[in-house]
């Protein structure tokens, strides 16, 4: 007796696979790449198809023009980093918020939001302050619990604080417009931060030996530090302004952001033709990485389309004797145990696909819809065990316990919840400034 599966069977076999594959540490791209053309072929019957549907793809991602803003972003924020932009940002926030109770480290949340406007990469973002202001709150006695959990966790508003590679990826999955996405983390972002800073001021309140006050600078002192941000309000105020004015697209914003980083850092002298090279080399191999992830993932998107589980799910789901709220509930549960153990621009690129049926069958924004999923996968970078923004503390930090770093960050977790909750209930945070873009 032949025991004959269905499609959505067959689909659910090829997600077990990808998980048990991606649990081995296979490259995920590759991953993707293999259940998605031997579950085609197996769905369809001919490997040929199969075959075919990959070659298009590639083809297809390689030769996307919307894809160009990936490099021209990263190259933007590898030249800030090697000119020394990071370092004066940190210096700014120092100066401002350096004399409160756990002032440094909330000068370093602010300079994280701040670089995370020119990077867009939460890893990125990490590794950038984690070398810049780990030192400093070591040198002033601060807890290496609450200074690496800070660092883990402010790297993640490099993701959800425009440009962010995420809604990058998130709205080529959806067809949505990338300057509308960009502008609607803007809000979040800042609610974000300051929910950040409000969670160590608690905490360093509570006990003021974690996070001691760094000695008060004078007015002049602030005023004057205020001119190392200058040239990122500059550059953010033209990509972000451009695009919210509808002046240019999101690929010429990046253009422009790219350019006007490499003309600040050779005027001010801060760009050794050396590390120009060097912000190439690492924006391409950067590049390069998340383009092939994003075609390993079309593929194994074809894979499920065809098999119909996506669509299965979303009737479920929908059906489901339970307010959309709770649906979404579901959803961000899930997000938060699968962003434990899954990297979180493959998590993205696995589960939209499935999820965004079911979000816009139930009435709500898919631009409110990209937020939240940056929301949580902010989450997922900072949750044992694949939480690669701690790995890139503990990296960086060597003395300091891998376990030390996530139990810095779960006050940070905590406040991310409150924020999707505060986004659940108040969608306009997300859509007011979208719906004022031209």
């Amino acid at each position: 007796m032949t025991f004959d599966m269905t499609p959505e069977q067959k689909g659910i076999v090829g997600c077990i696979l990808l998980v048990v594959m991606l649990l081995t540490s296979l490259p995920v791209a590759f991953s993707m790449a293999v259940v998605g053309v031997v579950g085609f072929a197996w769905v369809i019957g001919d490997i040929h198809p199969a075959l075919n549907m990959m070659s298009m793809n590639l083809f297809d991602i390689f030769n996307n023009y919307n894809l160009t803003v990936i490099p021209l972003f990263v190259l933007m924020g590898q030249i800030a980093f090697h000119g020394g932009i990071s370092r004066r940002l940190f210096s700014a926030a120092y100066h401002w918020l350096g004399p409160l109770p756990g002032g440094l480290a909330m000068a370093t949340v602010g300079a994280c939001a701040a670089f995370g406007a020119i990077c867009g990469s939460g890893p990125a973002t990490t590794a950038t302050m984690a070398s810049v202001a780990l030192p400093e709150m070591k040198r002033y006695g601060y807890s290496m619990q609450l200074a690496t959990g800070t660092v883990a966790s402010g790297g993640t508003l490099g993701m959800m604080i425009p440009p962010s590679v995420v809604f990058i990826v998130y709205a080529i999955l959806t067809e949505q417009s990338i300057g509308k996405l960009f502008i609607s983390g803007i809000i979040p972002g800042i609610l974000t931060a300051i929910l950040f800073c409000l969670s160590i001021y608690w905490q360093c309140k509570r006990n003021p030996t974690l996070g001691p006050a760094a000695p008060p600078t004078t007015l002049w002192q602030k005023t004057r530090s205020l001119l190392g941000v200058s040239e990122t309000l500059i550059l953010f105020a033209l990509v972000m302004g451009g695009m919210f004015r509808g002046w240019f697209s999101a690929n010429e914003a990046a253009a422009i952001g790219a350019a006007g980083t490499i003309l600040i850092t050779v005027v001010q002298k801060k760009l050794a033709w050396k590390t120009f090279l060097q912000s190439l080399r690492e924006t391409m191999r950067t590049s390069c990485m998340v383009m092939i992830i994003v075609a390993g993932a079309a593929i194994f998107g074809n894979f499920l389309a065809v098999t119909r589980l996506p669509f299965q799910l979303a009737g479920w789901l929908s059906g489901l004797a339970i307010p959309g709220w709770g649906v979404i509930a579901l959803i961000v549960v899930f997000y938060l145990i699968a962003g434990c153990f899954v990297d979180a621009l493959a998590l993205v690129l696995l589960t939209v696909p499935i999820f965004y049926p079911v979000v816009t069958a139930l009435g709500y924004h898919p631009i409110w819809f990209g937020v939240m999923i940056v929301l949580v996968t902010q989450m997922g970078v900072i949750t044992p065990p694949v939480g690669v923004c701690v790995y890139v503390v503990s990296g960086i930090e060597r003395d300091v316990p891998l376990q030390t770093v996530f139990k810095g960050s779960m006050p940070f977790l905590y406040m991310m919840i409150v924020a999707a909750i505060l986004i659940t209930a108040f969608p306009q945070l997300c859509l007011w400034l979208p719906s004022l873009s031209h």
